[in-house]
């Protein structure tokens, strides 16, 4: 039984945690689908705090060994990839 509810935590814990790596997705989908300009100040700002909140909470997940880190490092990356790709469509606009 405990290990049912440990697999049932880290399972919320992951889902959370893509959850807000969603939210992230979607400010930078609505940037791409509007090439903005990424260093608009504003969009810096927001974004850098989203991302920096994430990382916590992935970093507080880790450390209660609710995901594996490798998990977490997944996460961060495919967004820094989502922000890569804006960067190199606004570049070619």
């Amino acid at each position: 039984m405990t290990s049912d509810i440990a697999i049932n935590h880290r399972e919320k814990a992951y889902a959370l945690l893509r959850a807000d790596a969603d939210k992230i997705m979607k400010l930078i989908q609505v940037q791409m689908d509007n090439l903005t300009m990424p260093q608009c100040p504003l969009y810096e700002e927001v974004l850098d705090t989203q991302m920096f909140g994430l990382s916590r909470e992935i970093d507080f997940a880790v450390r209660l060994g609710l995901i594996a880190e490798e998990e977490g490092k997944s996460i961060i990356s495919s967004l820094e990839q989502e922000l890569s790709s804006l960067h190199e469509a606004f570049t070619r606009k």
